[in-house]
């Protein structure tokens, strides 16, 4: 009897394995391509990204299937895997979305947030006002999207998490591409102070209108890093 019941678990436990390492290599995949640490356009190269991820090829290729349903991976017949360029003519789409579930979540949060939300969110400004201080881009990013993701979980709607969850996916790659734009940095710092106002004062209406004008701002200044720059002529 004993012998039949570890069988089943002995059976699992690669499994799960396997999923987690798949997993978490996406998960670094993702980071890297949003860094720009794998540029649009270049190749995968399984040996050294199974080397440089500590994973097999089996939970590689299963981690690039995970990246192509969110658009960051070109999957082809018969070619290496590609990392997959910034669709410029989808931007607006994408980012007048995102604005849209981001509004109505931060107008649903100013009316249901607790006091411990808002502390916590409070906390994570202070942190992201401290990481643009000193220049820390890579951070401020990191709590940056946590301060968008603890909005919309404040809203307490199960299906606009999963909408803003499927959205944000698509968009994290142009979000850290905007932050380079001129002078959009040091707004997006003041423009979530003022979200954060709003939240602690209970106005959804502003609530909603700050942060929906905040994310729609990102795509346009991304917009404006993308366009063709206009070549010198010589006089």
């Amino acid at each position: 009897m004993q012998q039949k019941s570890e069988t089943p678990k002995g059976r699992k436990s690669p499994k799960l394995k396997r999923m987690g390492l798949h997993e978490r290599a996406a998960a670094r995949m993702r980071t890297m391509i949003i860094r720009g640490e794998l540029p649009p356009g270049s190749q995968t190269q399984e040996t050294r990204l199974s080397k440089e991820l500590g994973v097999s090829r089996t939970p590689l290729r299963e981690a690039m299937k995970v990246l192509a349903a969110e658009g960051l991976v070109e999957l082809r017949p018969n070619r290496s895997p590609r990392i997959a360029g910034l669709a410029v003519e989808g931007i607006t789409e994408l980012f007048e979305a995102l604005a849209g579930i981001e509004r109505i979540a931060a107008e649903l949060a100013a009316e249901r947030a607790t006091e411990r939300d808002l502390a916590r969110l409070r906390t994570l400004q202070t942190r992201m006002e401290g990481h643009h201080r000193s220049g820390k881009l890579d951070d401020y990013f990191a709590i940056n999207g946590e301060i968008h993701n603890t909005i919309v979980r404040m809203a307490r709607n199960t299906p606009l998490r999963e909408a803003h969850e499927t959205l944000i996916s698509r968009a994290e790659r142009a979000r850290y591409l905007a932050l380079g734009a001129d002078r959009r940095w040091s707004n997006s710092v003041d423009e979530h102070a003022g979200i954060l106002a709003a939240l602690e004062a209970r106005d959804s209406e502003a609530a909603g209108r700050l942060l929906g004008a905040h994310v729609r701002q990102t795509g346009t200044a991304l917009l404006e890093t993308l366009a063709p720059k206009p070549k010198l002529t010589a006089a």
